[in-house]
C-alpha cells in the first residue's frame, strides 16, 4: 500500500500527554544490546534523512524494548515518542488475512471459495479464489503501484468505486499461475469480511484482535482518525527538503492499508503470532506456509505475510508504505523475537534496513566476530581515534602510518562511528603472505578493507576504501 499523511498542529502538548507517553517505555533489554539498536537506528536515520522512528523489540516472546528517535514533527520540532501512532501501510494486510481465517475457523467461509460467491461481478469472480487474493496470485490489477500520491487520490473513494475500475479489467494473468502484488486483492478481501460477518471491517478486527490483544492505539488511519500529537508524514521531491506528505480522500486505504497504532501495540500482535493465541495452529500454517506456484517456483509470500528465510531462520515480514510513512515488521517464530520499525517518510527503506540490521541481533544467531575480524575491528577502531598498536606493524606500515595518515583516517573515519557490520569477504596468499578483504558497511555506504599480514601475525598492510 501507498500514501496518506495530514500535517497535524503541535502548537503546545498538555504535560500529562507527555507523562502518558513515557509511561509507555519499556526498556528491559540486555544495555550492550540496547547500545547495538540504538547505534542502528541513529546511524540509518542520519544517513537517510528520515525525520523519526518508533520501534519496538521482542525477545522470548516478550516486550524488552521500545522506543522513538528523531523528530516526528518538524514545523515546530516535536520530539518522536513511544506512544505516538503511524500508519503501518500493508502491515494492515495481515490483520485483513487473519479475519478471512478467523470466519473459515467459523465456518463461513473457505480459502477455496470462488471470490464471485461473495463479490458478484468481478473478472472471472467464479475462477479466482479468496486464498488467491490473499496470496497475491489472482490476476487483479493493482490500483496504487505508486509510491507517490495520484491527482485521482485528493477524492474520496469507496472499496466499491476502486473494484469497480480496477477489479473488473482483465486479469493480468491466469489466475494461481503468477506472483503480483495488489493492493485491489485486499479491498477485496476487506468486502469478503464486511459481507461474510454482517459488521464493518474495522469493528470486527476490533472485536475479535485489537481489543483481546490489548491493541489500544489502533485507529482507522483512512477515515482521517489519527490526531496530535502523532507523526507526521513527511516526503521529498528528489535531495530537496523535507515536505508534509498530501493528504488523499477517505477510502482509499480500505482492507489493504488502513490501520494506524503504536509501535508497542504492533509488538502486542507479534507475539500473538509466535504465541499463536489468536487463530488456530492450522491457520497459523496456511498464513505462514509460501504459496507455490504451478512451476513449483516458491513466492516467498503467504497469506498477508512475507514468509522468508534469513540465515536458515523463518521470518514472517512485511513492510508498508503510505503517503508520508514507511513501515517494516519482522517476526523470527521460531525464535521468539520481532522487530517493529516505523518511521515518517515515504518512499526511503530507512525502516527496511533498521529492521534487518537488528533481527539478527534480537534473535542471537548473528555469527561471532572470527579472530582475525576482532583484531581488524579493533585496529578499525583505533585508527577511528587516530592511534594505532605499532606493535603489530611491519616496518613499512609502521613508516605508512605517520603524523598525516593517522589524522586523515581519524578526521574521516571517526564521525562514522561504529560499523553495522564487519566481515571478512576472502583470503588468498600472494608474496609470501596472507592477503585479506573486509567489507565494512554502514546506512547507504560500504567499505573495503584490505590487509597483507606474515606468518608472524605482522601486518605489512591495512588500507580503507570505499566499496563500488
Amino acid at each position: 500500500m501507498k500514501r496518506i499523511a495530514r500535517l497535524l498542529g503541535f502548537a503546545s502538548l498538555p504535560f500529562l500527554l507527555l507523562v502518558a507517553a513515557q509511561a509507555q517505555t519499556v526498556d528491559t533489554i540486555n544495555p550492550a544490546l540496547r547500545g547495538r539498536i540504538d547505534n542502528i537506528v541513529t546511524q540509518v536515520l542520519r544517513a537517510t534523512g528520515v525525520p523519526s522512528a518508533s520501534i519496538a523489540i521482542v525477545q522470548h516472546g516478550k516486550i524488552v524494548y521500545t522506543h522513538a528517535y528523531g523528530l516526528a514533527n518538524l514545523q515546530p520540532p516535536v520530539p518522536a515518542t513511544t506512544a505516538m501512532r503511524y500508519p503501518i501501510g500493508s502491515i494492515s494486510k495481515q490483520f485483513t488475512a487473519a479475519a478471512i481465517l478467523l470466519l473459515q475457523q467459523e465456518g463461513k467461509l473457505s480459502l477455496n471459495d470462488p471470490v464471485g460467491k461473495y463479490i458478484p461481478h468481478l473478472t472471472r469472480g467464479d475462477e479466482v479464489t479468496i486464498g488467491e487474493i490473499l496470496s497475491q496470485t489472482s490476476g487483479y490489477q493493482d490500483y496504487w503501484p505508486e509510491d507517490y500520491e495520484m491527482p485521482l487520490m485528493q477524492y474520496a473513494e469507496t472499496p466499491q468505486q476502486i473494484l469497480d475500475t480496477w477489479a473488473k479489467r482483465p486479469l493480468d494473468f491466469n489466475p494461481g499461475t503468477k506472483w503480483e502484488y495488489s493492493n485491489t486483492n485486499y479491498v477485496i478481501a476487506g468486502e469478503i469480511v464486511q459481507k461474510v460477518s454482517g459488521e464493518p471491517l474495522m469493528q470486527f478486527l476490533t472485536q475479535h484482535i485489537f481489543a483481546p490483544l490489548g491493541m489500544k492505539s489502533v485507529v482507522n488511519f483512512d477515515q482521517g482518525q489519527m490526531t496530535a500529537p502523532d507523526a507526521t508524514g513527511y516526503s521529498r521531491y528528489a535531495l530537496g527538503p523535507l515536505r508534509p506528505s498530501p493528504k488523499e480522500g477517505k477510502g482509499w486505504m480500505f482492507g489493504a492499508g488502513e490501520l494506524a497504532m503504536t509501535a508497542q501495540d504492533l509488538a502486542l500482535w507479534d507475539q500473538s503470532l509466535l504465541a499463536q493465541s489468536v487463530l488456530k495452529p492450522a491457520s497459523y500454517k496456511e498464513m505462514f506456509t509460501p504459496v507455490r506456484l504451478p512451476d513449483g517456483k516458491n513466492t516467498h509470500y503467504g497469506l498477508g505475510v512475507e514468509a522468508m528465510e534469513r540465515d536458515g531462520h523463518l521470518s514472517i515480514e512485511h513492510s508498508g508504505e503510505v503517503s508520508g510513512f514507511v513501515s517494516d515488521n519482522m517476526v523470527l517464530v521460531n525464535d521468539g523475537a520481532a522487530v517493529v520499525v516505523l518511521t515518517n517518510q515515504d518512499a526511503v527503506d530507512a525502516a527496511s534496513a533498521i529492521a534487518q540490521y537488528a533481527a539478527p541481533l534480537v534473535a542471537g544467531y548473528e555469527p561471532a566476530l572470527s579472530p582475525v575480524e576482532q583484531q581488524a575491528l579493533e585496529i578499525y577502531r583505533g585508527l577511528q581515534k587516530g592511534h594505532i598498536d605499532r606493535s603489530l606493524l611491519s616496518p613499512n606500515l609502521n613508516a605508512y602510518f605517520n603524523a598525516q595518515a593517522l589524522a586523515d583516517f581519524k578526521s574521516s573515519l571517526g564521525p562514522l562511528g561504529e560499523p553495522l557490520r564487519f566481515h571478512l569477504d576472502g583470503s588468498e596468499q600472494r608474496g609470501g603472505m596472507t592477503f585479506r578483504m573486509f567489507t565494512i558497511t554502514y546506512p547507504g555506504k560500504r567499505l573495503l578493507l584490505t590487509t597483507y599480514s606474515y606468518a608472524n601475525g605482522k601486518l605489512e598492510q591495512y588500507l580503507v576504501a570505499p566499496a563500488n
